[in-house]
């Protein structure tokens, strides 16, 4: 199985993308890395690595979407482009089973719909992190966490039921999924949660339970909560800054006494486990669901860990049968979905 891998996307490509891919090609032997961008400079960083060559190839793409190009018109006028160049062999080798980019997420998002192409019967592919909760080996999947700014009742339908497949892909039974809205009565929220909420109720094969709110979303009692893009990007923007200032003000206490600094030595293993823990460069990025293989967009500050993560995060995703099991649940849904 091939991984491919935008070698030059993000804050910190080529350098830390090529070192995080390397650390994940010796965590597991059953996938090759295929380096997508500039060939010369990608091969000058590997002769620094020691690394089985029969497990890495390069394929060679002059060009480069940054993050200020406006992503339609950068995928339509650079087909030579680190990224269009993987969606393209992404799509017609077989052996590919994911592509991973740190770089331009509208870039990456319009390169899926358009080279790579949606799932049949999927109006929007949608960014759907993992995040960890309360409950220790329970996630909770965020969708659409910015991929969609506005949308429709049948684009928060379809989100409900990709969530609910890729959670059971992952091994959860009959997945709680919840709507995110300003309070957890079933008549909260706006224009859009009062025409979405009866039609979710109404879906065969998703476990909907309601309306779920903001602060609610890390407490593990969901598996899955859907909302639109802009809302979704807000509330994960919001949770990362949270957890950001936490560790901060804890770090900040500790070291602002002696005592603090004793207490902080008996804590300390609590700490790296806490921190391990709500750090987004251990948990990998965030898989594109409705498109037809896996696209996983990491953050563009992404360094080698958080990079190392997101390759093995795809060669896990590219083993799960999401694509056949969202098709199945569209399909038994079909006369909602075509209201």
């Amino acid at each position: 199985m091939d991984i491919l891998i935008d070698a030059f996307g993000g804050d910190h490509a080529p350098e830390e993308v090529i070192a995080g891919s390397i650390e994940a090609l010796s965590e597991r032997d059953d996938f090759n890395a295929v380096f997508v961008g500039k060939q010369d400079v990608i091969e000058n960083l590997l002769k620094n690595y020691k690394y089985d060559q029969n497990r890495v190839r390069v394929i060679d793409a002059p060009d480069v979407i940054t993050c200020e190009e406006e992503p339609t018109v950068a995928v339509r006028r650079k087909p030579n482009s680190s990224i269009c160049v993987a969606f393209k062999e992404l799509k017609e080798n077989p052996n590919a089973g994911a592509f991973v980019s740190a770089g331009s997420t509208g870039a990456v998002l319009v390169g899926a719909t358009l080279k790579l192409g949606r799932i049949k019967g999927i109006n929007r592919p949608a960014t759907s992190p993992i995040l960890p909760t309360l409950i220790d080996g329970k996630n909770v999947i965020l969708l659409d966490s910015g991929a969609n700014a506005d949308c429709k009742s049948i684009n928060l339908v379809q989100f409900a039921i990709m969530g609910s497949c890729y959670a059971e892909a992952m091994g959860v039974e009959n997945p709680k999924v919840a709507l995110l809205s300003n309070g957890a009565e079933d008549e909260k929220g706006n224009m859009l949660n009062h025409e979405s909420f009866p039609l979710l109720k109404q879906l065969k094969g998703v476990n909907f339970v309601g309306n779920v709110e903001a602060r609610d979303i890390l407490t593990g009692e969901y598996d899955v909560v859907v909302c639109d893009g802009f809302s979704g990007n807000i509330a994960l923007k919001g949770i990362e800054g949270a957890i950001s200032m936490l560790l901060k003000l804890l770090k900040q206490n500790i070291y602002s006494s002696v005592s603090g600094k004793i207490g902080g030595l008996f804590l300390k293993d609590t700490f790296k486990k806490l921190k391990l823990k709500l750090d987004y460069n251990n948990h990998g990025g965030a898989l594109f669901l409705g498109v037809n293989k896996a696209v996983i967009k990491t953050h563009g500050s992404s360094k080698r860990t958080a990079i190392k993560n997101t390759v093995l995060q795809a060669a896990h995703y590219a083993t799960f049968d999401i694509s056949d099991r969202i098709s199945a649940k569209l399909q038994l849904n079909e006369p909602e979905g075509n209201a």
